[in-house]
């Protein structure tokens, strides 16, 4: 059986006059997109011209709620409390749909952005708050997610998660993901870059900073869109993993593709 993978990319991260990344380009490689809510960027125009988008290509509309910092592009930590965390994300979701009904789509998934993605991978409280949020508002959404504390809430809730591997940041040996601020916490060689999404999707394990190999049982490769060579990185990315016989297909079949997997490995 091929391996199957989604290829999925922040999008609508413009602002105003102020544009981020070449998202027409880069939807042409994805099969799902992760569409900026407003807070760490994004704004009515922009949200409304990605949904456009998406539909017009055939690609699932995920939600991307972040804290609200739009100054810091929601990489900054920010003191809120729990039902703060809730009521946000739940606010972001609901601004979205509105741009899905409006272009006759629905929502597939959600993945927290910058500083609150990688919070909810450690804080017992956020997660709680993310996953409640889902919850309330459409429980057949799925939560993307690194290993850690929200796909572990949102597993125990009945909540489908897909595990996202990152490519162009480098692994702790944890499992989480180097800070920005810190040296060679963003990879920018393509080569390179090749190299570890096509080890990650067919063997299952990425290259930690430490020089020890950890397990990633991606679902979806996150490929940033948020920098020069975004488009021409993504296109490597997905020509190789097709030359090795993976098949890029929509999340849901990647889910039920690692369920008949997992059938198959269990004893009868």
């Amino acid at each position: 059986m091929a391996r199957k993978i989604d290829l999925v990319a922040d999008v609508g991260e413009s602002f105003g006059a102020w544009t981020m990344g070449d998202d027409d380009a880069l939807l042409d490689v994805l099969t799902s997109a992760n569409v900026a809510c407003g807070f760490h960027a994004g704004d009515p125009r922009t949200m409304d011209r990605a949904v456009a988008h998406c539909v017009a290509r055939g690609i699932r509309v995920g939600a991307h709620p972040s804290f609200p910092d739009l100054v810091g592009f929601g990489r900054r930590a920010m003191d809120l409390s729990a039902d703060e965390v809730r009521t946000d994300v739940l606010y972001q979701l609901g601004a979205l749909q509105a741009f899905a009904v409006t272009h006759a789509t629905t929502l597939s998934h959600v993945t927290p952005h910058g500083r609150l993605g990688n919070l909810v991978a450690t804080r017992a409280d956020y997660a709680a708050a993310v996953v409640d949020a889902i919850r309330s508002f459409d429980p057949s959404l799925i939560v993307l997610a690194q290993a850690g504390e929200l796909a572990d809430y949102a597993r125990a809730q009945g909540i489908r998660v897909a595990i996202v591997g990152v490519v162009d940041r480098a692994y702790h040996a944890d499992g989480t993901l180097v800070p920005r601020s810190e040296p060679g916490a963003v990879i920018h060689d393509t080569d390179e870059l090749v190299r570890r999404a096509v080890r990650l999707v067919t063997e299952g394990f990425i290259d930690a900073v430490e020089g020890t190999p950890i397990p990633v049982e991606a679902d979806t490769l996150l490929l940033h869109g948020d920098n020069g060579d975004a488009v021409r990185n993504a296109k490597a990315i997905r020509a190789a993993l097709t030359d090795v016989g993976v098949e890029i297909v929509a999340l849901p079949e990647v889910l039920a593709d690692r369920a008949e997997r997992e059938t198959e490995s269990c004893p009868a």
